[in-house]
């Protein structure tokens, strides 16, 4: 990843740029708090508006269409600190956002495409990640990806939201 362009089907897909940071975080905020994910006022939603501190902690990916970011996500790698649940040899990706107007685009499935090439160039042996029983059209994403759940890695936030982990062996 790190600049490298990864065109697909009218779609950019590359790290986010400094300038774009607002973009991305708007977009994020307004899929997940839009939604119904997250509530308005939960302490993530300023996680999620805040691109800039998640660049420098990791990497953040851009889906570009028309000029214009329709996605985005974050990559983290284990033992970083937006890596949640990475383990060693797993890169792990968060925050997944298609803008509702880019949907039926490919956008998902580009940005966790590119992770999953990176995740191989980079010699990972797994891309994991967490994500919400409502998140159904991410699901069916990942799951035609070959992503599998791992119910003993579930988890819950410390408000009680229950989560669950899926994985994507690449050896």
């Amino acid at each position: 990843m790190h600049g490298t362009d990864h065109p697909t089907a009218g779609l950019l897909i590359r790290t986010a740029r400094p300038a774009e940071y607002d973009a991305v975080a708007a977009l994020t905020v307004e899929v997940y708090v839009g939604e119904g994910y997250v509530s308005d006022g939960d302490d993530y939603v300023r996680e999620l508006a805040d691109v800039a501190h998640r660049a420098a902690e990791a990497e953040v990916l851009v889906a570009v269409h028309d000029g214009a970011v329709v996605g985005s996500l974050t990559v983290a790698k284990p033992g970083t600190p937006f890596a949640e649940i990475a383990r060693p040899g797993e890169l792990e990706f968060r925050m997944l956002a298609v803008s509702k107007r880019a949907r039926g685009l490919g956008v998902g499935t580009a940005l966790v495409r590119a992770v999953v090439d990176a995740a191989r160039s980079g010699d990972f042996d797994a891309v994991a990640l967490t994500t919400m029983f409502s998140m159904v059209d991410a699901h069916r994403i990942y799951e035609r990806l070959g992503f599998v759940g791992v119910p003993e890695r579930d988890w819950a936030t410390h408000d009680g939201l229950q989560l669950f982990v899926m994985r994507l062996a690449l050896r």
